[in-house]
């Protein structure tokens, strides 16, 4: 989960958007279908909840040690923004070996042209499969 720190200056998105994802405030919260999915899991002991401070899930997070651990090869991919995170961690999964999934429905970006532009980036050039809306 993106996480941010208020007024900090030296993180380099602080320089590209404007607040979000702040510590200790609402804007960290899940929400919708994600967030009513992990408050039914977030209490079984297989259920991690990770902070991250890059665009990248696996940047600088003990994510893919833990996927290996439990010898786990598959991701799926939810998150916003389609263009921005979402793809970062996809190239991540790929470049690390991982299959990979990005459901349509659970991805999003404020960027329509960015959005369809990974969605077909996942397919095309990462092998993703990915699952359309029905």
């Amino acid at each position: 989960m993106d996480l941010h720190y208020l007024h900090d200056i030296h993180h380099p998105e602080s320089k590209l958007f404007p607040p979000h994802n702040i510590v200790d405030t609402s804007g960290r919260e899940l929400y919708g279908k994600v967030g009513k999915l992990y408050e039914t899991i977030k209490a079984q002991p297989n259920v991690h909840f990770i902070d991250k401070t890059r665009y990248d899930s696996f940047f600088g997070t003990p994510l893919d040690s833990l996927l290996r651990e439990r010898s786990i090869n598959q991701v799926e991919i939810v998150g916003v923004c389609t263009d921005i995170c979402v793809l970062h961690t996809a190239i991540s999964a790929y470049n690390l070996g991982y299959k990979i999934s990005v459901p349509a429905e659970g991805v999003a970006s404020f960027n329509q042209k960015g959005h369809e532009w990974a969605l077909a980036h996942f397919k095309n050039s990462l092998g993703a499969e990915v699952e359309q809306h029905v």
